[in-house]
């Protein structure tokens, strides 16, 4: 055999190249993890998903419950006997009666119940109307879950947990029909328009859920603040002329015709609970209950905790409108960075992302000035002070940035999740809610419904440990289900309230950061 040459090349063994993924194989590798799993459990980003699962599960529990657990009758005839009494022509309030007494509901009851009085054949098929308000249910949890995605404050396993297991709010839903189940659902209606900035929209949902029920006047104070910091003083009051229209069409053929009966019947802020209904005051004698000098002193309690919290939550929304404008201002740009990476792809370069835009684009959008970033990097230190969890990526700040290769390399995409900054908003437009309920004169059952949904996101706005958290909610829960009332439950409610608004207020009152500074400071 010859000798191979000195400068003849030896053979290189070939590389082998790597096989392409199949979707298959991409999708195994991306969700059939266990870090996958955990982040369905425990990141408030994931809700959405969760949030389907939760629908579709409601809907085959709450089918379940109309059909193996029987009705309760208790307002519902009446509801039809004050209907009929419309249908028939009679206009005067106070002619309208069931049952249960005379009829106080304002216009937009009379007519969604005669609706129903109408699709139910004459209120006799029970079982069509509990599938109405199936759909109700899951109409409202829908709304109430977008709110809760947005803002990515709650965690999803807490959100399961809340929901799937509270008897009464299935029961006041599906088994007993109440009225104030529809006024909630008008009421997370429009807090959903508000959020997208539909603010017409949202008045007129506003003041459709008053109609049916006024106890969403509860919300109204921090609504007001909404309005006025996010709107102007003009706006706002042309907002409140359309919820004062909206209230003048419904309530026409009755104000037309017997307008102090309807006033004085369906707006009665003067109006005495019975005392064996109660569930918050069943510690106290009926004459201490029914005293008009107790009443008024809640009065000045609820308006007083009104305006001790009025401050830091007027300037939560502050700092909501002010983030919600930088979103605005910011968009243009963030599409023209997505675009610029979209034409790098196609072209095959393999460049690192950049944040944002360093420069002024082909298409003409202007890049970030140094005040912007500024403010942008003080924003989220400013945050993470407010929120005292620097290590907690949920609570660190009502917007989060995601870069193309962090996020997604994939899609390439980048983003900034301004909808967080929905935390500004929703927290004191609940806590209005929640205070009013503190300081109410009497809770029945149904009024569970006033402030369940919101009772996850301001349990867990507090710093307790997630252990009293849900020891909170446990009680509460307790509390409604105990029936009839008792001493030790009225307590313990109340306990809890007191509780969960000390939680609230030592978190609300600490220094919140002025973003219309942050701006002027360097990190």
């Amino acid at each position: 055999m010859g000798k191979i040459p000195a400068n003849q090349p030896k053979s290189v063994p070939p590389v082998p190249r790597k096989e392409p993924q199949t979707l298959l194989a991409k999708i195994r590798k991306e969700y059939v993890s266990l870090t996958f799993a955990k982040s369905l459990i425990f990141d408030p980003a994931r809700l959405p998903l969760i949030s389907i699962l939760i629908l579709a599960a409601e809907l085959v529990l709450n089918v379940f419950v109309v059909q193996n657990v029987r009705y309760t009758e208790i307002d519902w005839k009446a509801y039809m006997q004050e209907c009929e009494g419309f249908l028939n022509g009679t206009t005067d309030y106070s002619q309208l009666r069931g049952d249960t007494g005379p009829l106080v509901y304002p216009a937009g009851f009379v007519y969604i119940y005669s609706a129903l009085y109408f699709l139910t054949s004459h209120g006799t098929n029970i079982r069509l109307a509990q599938y109405v308000f199936i759909g109700i249910y899951l109409l409202q949890l829908m709304l109430v879950l977008r709110l809760y995605c947005k803002s990515r404050k709650v965690p999803p396993y807490v959100m399961v947990i809340t929901i799937f297991t509270s008897y009464r709010i299935h029961s006041i839903y599906v088994l007993r029909l109440f009225n104030d189940p529809i006024a909630i659902l008008f009421l997370y209606a429009a807090l959903n328009a508000f959020i997208d900035g539909r603010w017409t929209l949202g008045s007129v949902m506003l003041s459709l859920g008053v109609s049916v029920k006024m106890n969403i006047l509860l919300f109204a104070p921090a609504i007001l603040l909404l309005y006025i910091t996010n709107l102007g003083w003009l706006k706002t009051a042309l907002q409140l002329t359309v919820c004062g229209v909206i209230q003048l069409i419904l309530g026409a053929p009755f104000l037309l015709t017997h307008p102090w009966q309807y006033l004085k019947g369906s707006f009665d802020l003067g109006r005495v609970f019975e005392h064996k209904w109660t569930v918050n005051y069943r510690f106290l004698e009926p004459e201490v209950f029914e005293s008009k000098v107790f009443h008024l002193a809640l009065l000045g309690l609820h308006l007083t905790l009104l305006l001790v919290f009025a401050s830091p939550c007027y300037k939560y929304f502050q700092n909501y409108c002010r983030l919600r404008h930088l979103e605005m201002m910011l968009m243009p740009q963030i599409e023209a960075q997505n675009r610029a990476e979209k034409d790098k792809v196609k072209k095959g370069k393999q460049s690192k992302a950049k944040a944002l835009p360093a420069a002024k684009g082909d298409n003409g959008e202007e890049k970030l000035t140094q005040d912007q970033e500024k403010f942008l990097k003080s924003f989220e230190k400013g945050i993470k002070k407010m929120s005292g969890k620097q290590q907690q990526q949920q609570n660190v700040a009502p917007v989060e940035t995601e870069s193309p290769a962090a996020a997604n390399p994939a899609a390439n995409k980048f983003s900034i999740h301004f909808d967080r900054s929905t935390q500004l908003a929703l927290l004191p437009i609940f806590l209005s809610n929640f205070i009013g309920i503190v300081c109410a004169r009497s809770l029945h059952y149904q009024f569970y419904v006033w402030y369940f949904h919101s009772l996850p996101y301001l349990t867990w706005y507090t710093e307790y440990t997630n252990s009293l958290k849900f020891l909170l909610l446990l009680l509460l829960e307790f509390c409604w289900n105990t029936y009839p009332s008792t001493v030790l439950s009225s307590v313990v409610l109340h306990a809890c309230h007191v509780c969960l608004l000390v939680g609230i207020g030592r978190k609300l009152f600490r220094r919140i950061p002025d973003l219309a500074q942050l701006n002027n400071k360097t990190e």
